[in-house]
C-alpha cells in the first residue's frame, strides 16, 4: 500500500504540451492513462523503494475518511503501474501521475481538476505571473510557485555564490600581492644590474616598463592557466562528481531533491574574473617598477 503519495492527474492528450514526464519514461508510457482504467505512472525511485515494477498494483490511500457501516474507514482504490519515469530529481520519489478522469472520480470532483499547473519561458517571473492571475479571480483560490517550495535552497544557493565571488577576489589579490613580493625581490636582487643599465643611458622610464612588463607577463601566464583549467574543471564537474558518487556509493546528494551536481559555465563570469585577475596583476607591477625605476647608480655600485 502506498500512502501520503501527491497524485496528479493529466490528460494524455495534453501530455506533450504540460509535462516532460514522457520525454523520460524508462518502461511503459505515459498514453497508457486512459479513463476508468485506473492506471499509474509512477517515479524509478519510488518504485526501486517499494520492489514494484511494471504491471504491478499498488493501493492508493488517500487522507480522507469515509462514513461506512463498519465505522469511518479511509479512501483507497487500486491501481496499476503502467508506466515508470525517471527525471533524476525530488519527482521521482514523490510523484505519481493518473488520467485527469480517473482523478476527479477518486477525489470526488464534479469539475474534474484541482488546479492548473503553468509552465513559463521565464522562471523568475513565477512569482510575478501567479500573484496577478490570482488578483482575477474569488478569494478562494490561491497560488503556489517555485520560490514557496524550493526558494530557500536558490537563496542559499545565491549567497553561496556571493561569498564564493568574494572568496575568489581574496585568492586573487593575495596572488597579485605575490607578483608584488616577486618582483620587491627581483629589484632587491638586481641592483647592480639595473645600475649598470643606467649607466649604459637606459631611462627610469625604460626601467619601469621592463618591469611592468615583467610583472604583466607573469600575471597574464597565470590568468590564462588558471582559466583554462577552471573552465575545462567547470565543463567535467558534473560527470565526475556523478562518476564518483556511483562509483563510492557516496550517497552525497540524498539530502536534496537532484541527484547530480549541476554545472553551468557563464561566459559573462569568465570575463569578469580573467579582467579582474589581469588589472590586479597589471596594478602590482607599479610599486616595485618605480622603485627600480628609483635606484641611484652610484649608491647601488658603491661596494661593487
Amino acid at each position: 500500500q502506498v500512502s501520503g503519495v501527491m497524485v496528479t492527474g493529466i490528460e494524455p492528450k495534453y501530455e506533450k504540451k504540460v509535462s516532460i514526464i514522457q520525454d523520460h519514461m524508462v518502461e511503459g508510457s505515459i498514453d497508457n492513462l486512459k479513463k476508468g482504467e485506473f492506471g499509474i505512472v509512477l517515479g524509478k525511485q519510488m518504485t526501486d523503494a517499494l520492489g514494484l515494477g511494471l504491471n504491478d498494483s499498488i493501493t492508493l490511500v488517500l487522507p480522507e475518511a469515509t462514513p461506512s457501516p463498519a465505522g469511518v474507514v479511509p479512501r483507497f482504490k487500486r491501481f496499476k503501474i503502467v508506466g515508470i519515469f525517471s527525471i533524476g530529481a525530488e519527482v521521482d520519489s514523490m510523484m505519481g501521475y493518473i488520467a485527469l478522469n480517473d482523478a476527479s472520480t477518486l477525489l470526488r470532483l464534479p469539475d474534474g481538476a484541482q488546479g492548473i499547473r503553468m509552465k513559463l519561458d521565464d522562471i523568475f517571473a513565477a512569482p510575478q505571473v501567479s500573484q496577478e492571475i490570482v488578483r482575477d479571480l474569488p478569494a478562494n483560490f490561491y497560488a503556489s510557485d517555485w520560490t514557496y517550495t524550493h526558494g530557500n535552497l536558490f537563496s542559499a544557493i545565491q549567497m553561496e555564490k556571493a561569498m564564493v565571488s568574494l572568496l575568489l577576489f581574496l585568492i586573487v589579490l593575495v596572488a597579485a600581492f605575490n607578483i608584488v613580493s616577486s618582483l620587491v625581490m627581483v629589484v632587491t636582487d638586481k641592483k647592480s644590474d639595473i645600475a649598470i643599465l643606467r649607466t649604459l643611458g637606459a631611462s627610469p622610464a625604460t626601467i619601469t616598463r621592463i618591469f611592468m612588463v615583467q610583472g604583466t607577463v607573469i600575471g597574464v601566464i597565470g590568468t590564462v592557466s588558471g582559466a583554462v583549467l577552471g573552465i575545462i574543471a567547470a565543463s567535467g564537474i558534473s560527470g565526475f562528481v556523478g562518476w564518483l558518487n556511483t562509483s563510492l556509493g557516496l550517497n552525497m546528494f540524498d539530502a536534496y531533491f537532484i541527484n547530480y551536481l549541476p554545472s553551468y559555465l557563464r561566459w559573462q563570469d569568465v570575463a569578469v574574473i580573467v579582467s579582474l585577475s589581469l588589472a590586479l596583476s597589471f596594478l602590482a607591477t607599479i610599486y616595485p617598477a618605480f622603485r627600480a625605476a628609483k635606484i641611484q647608480p652610484a649608491e647601488a655600485l658603491r661596494y661593487e
